[in-house]
């Protein structure tokens, strides 16, 4: 009798797949990485709206079907190292035990942790003009006005888009801070 319900299951998951493939047309990014952690049980790095509808229609079908036979997976294997390197890359990271994610960036106080100490003044020269920023508690102060991030006054400077930590040299531990 048991089988004769998860046959029932099966068929009726199988039935559901064109529904939650068309469901995914209408979902808002936010939603598709819900879904993507729902499915896949881990959150997604992108916010890539296509990126994602693909992975989660291919992992729905996935789901409903079945993935890769047996023996297709032990063809992959014994091919070894002639598979691209990022399908090599994929089955060492399906191995590894799961990882806890990283801690969060934020301080007890709410602030970046990744920021210095509130008064820390930043330097950067940029095209010959020296720029000077203070971390504040509240944000960033940049010639007389609060910014809420430093990439937002790494823009201001350079007109394009830039990483505000990288700006500043502080992902590679620069010596650019001088605390007053």
């Amino acid at each position: 009798m048991a089988k004769k319900e998860t046959a029932r299951a099966a068929r009726k998951q199988l039935a559901d797949v064109p529904q939650q493939l068309a469901a995914l047309a209408s979902m808002s990014v936010p939603d598709l990485a819900a879904k993507y952690l729902e499915l896949y049980g881990e959150p997604t790095r992108s916010r890539n709206r296509d990126y994602l509808k693909k992975r989660l229609a291919f992992r729905i079908q996935e789901l409903a079907e079945g993935g890769l036979s047996t023996r297709a997976v032990a063809r992959i294997s014994e091919l070894g190292d002639k598979l691209p390197e990022r399908w090599r890359m994929r089955q060492v990271e399906e191995t590894k035990p799961a990882e806890p994610p990283p801690p969060s960036p934020v301080a007890a106080d709410g602030r970046d942790a990744r920021l210095p100490p509130p008064g820390t003044v930043l330097t950067r020269v940029f095209k010959g003009t020296q720029h000077k920023v203070t971390v504040r508690e509240d944000g960033i102060e940049y010639e007389g006005q609060l910014h809420r991030s430093l990439s937002s006054v790494a823009k201001l400077i350079t007109g394009t888009a830039w990483n505000g930590f990288s700006f500043f040299g502080l992902k590679a531990g620069s010596t650019n801070a001088v605390t007053p």
